[in-house]
């Protein structure tokens, strides 16, 4: 469930109802039939508006809220709404050879090259990692002070060569 208004309405109905976000985690666990509840730092995210503020909870989460605040779901998150086709929305990517992304010339950042390569950053740590155990560097890493950075041509090549089979 996506929250109306950047959760104005929900503020505005604790607000209404003289409750803060540790009590409304309270009242959710009178509510909830398993008596578990809501904890203190997810009502916080939910009825937050700063940074850590989310904008969307599961639907349990908004029952259990709404329910504290003896308010109907719909007055305070949006109700989802799912559209079903017929036809498949599947697209191939066109295989031409020759057509791939481009690598820069200079060396990527971490994050850079987990988008190019469309991993996560953990991934590259934990490749490094073993790399490690191994007794081996990383191909393409370059440590610059304190931060690393990669050649995309290295780590590309190397990959590739990992993948094709021994012969």
């Amino acid at each position: 469930m996506r929250r109306l208004e950047n959760g104005a309405p929900l503020r505005a109905a604790m607000k209404a109802a003289e409750l803060d976000i540790s009590h409304l985690a309270a009242a959710t666990k009178s509510v909830d039939p398993t008596g578990e509840g809501l904890s203190r730092a997810l009502v916080g995210f939910i009825a937050g508006q700063g940074k850590t503020a989310r904008e969307e909870c599961s639907d349990h989460a908004a029952g259990l809220i709404a329910a504290a605040l003896n308010k109907q779901v719909g007055d305070l998150f949006e109700e989802p709404s799912i559209f079903l086709t017929s036809e498949s929305t599947y697209t191939r990517r066109s295989k031409i050879p020759g057509r791939r992304r481009q690598l820069p010339a200079q060396l990527m950042k971490q994050h850079e090259l987990a988008d190019f390569l469309r991993k996560s950053p953990s991934w590259i740590d934990e490749q490094i990692r073993q790399a490690a155990t191994r007794g081996e560097t990383w191909p393409g890493l370059f440590y610059v002070g304190r931060s690393r950075r990669f050649d995309p041509h290295a780590v590309l090549e190397a990959l590739q060569e990992h993948r094709q089979p021994a012969a």
